[in-house]
């Protein structure tokens, strides 16, 4: 069973200083955090504040193929957690066919907020969720979609060598 959930803010992790994305369900009961990455986190950021870049960011360049091709994201559907990993699907419609992507929850986000689909979790993936081992971040480390301030105050404060932390190469 999945339930419908909304980004309901932006987090920063205060054990492994790594961005969390904030999932809510409508009645705010469940809640979901998720780990990203620094460059996933501005993504979100930038759509959730609305800011346009002068050049395309990979989601909108994904946003524009998918328009470029009358594809349509019908929704976006977290389907897993395995060993810390969560896993997600894009739930696409092309020509009345229907297809099944394989994404990373980030990704999957940023590009539904960006085409405004809908975004569900599958309710064992927030039972499993529970489980892990997370330090709750407090109401005033939180930032919230709905405070565009803080959000660009958040976004103002990233320097480059955050990004160098977050590199995997």
């Amino acid at each position: 069973m999945f339930v419908e959930m909304k980004v309901r803010g932006l987090a920063l992790d205060p054990l492994s200083n790594m961005p969390i994305i904030i999932l809510r369900d409508e009645e705010d009961k469940r809640s979901l955090p998720i780990w990203v990455g620094i460059f996933e986190a501005n993504a979100i950021a930038l759509e959730l504040e609305k800011i346009s870049t002068p050049r395309p960011m990979t989601h909108d360049l994904i946003k524009n193929i998918l328009e470029a091709i009358e594809a349509r994201v019908v929704k976006v559907a977290v389907t897993d957690l395995k060993e810390n990993t969560f896993f997600a699907v894009l739930h696409l419609q092309v020509a009345g066919a229907e297809y099944q992507v394989d994404s990373r929850p980030s990704d999957a986000i940023a590009l539904a907020l960006r085409v405004g689909a809908p975004i569900y979790v599958d309710e064992e993936v927030v039972r499993k969720a529970k489980t892990l081992d997370v330090a709750t971040p407090k109401e005033a480390d939180t930032l919230k979609a709905d405070d565009p301030e803080r959000v660009r105050e958040w976004l103002g404060s990233i320097k480059p060598e955050d990004f160098e932390k977050f590199n995997k190469a």
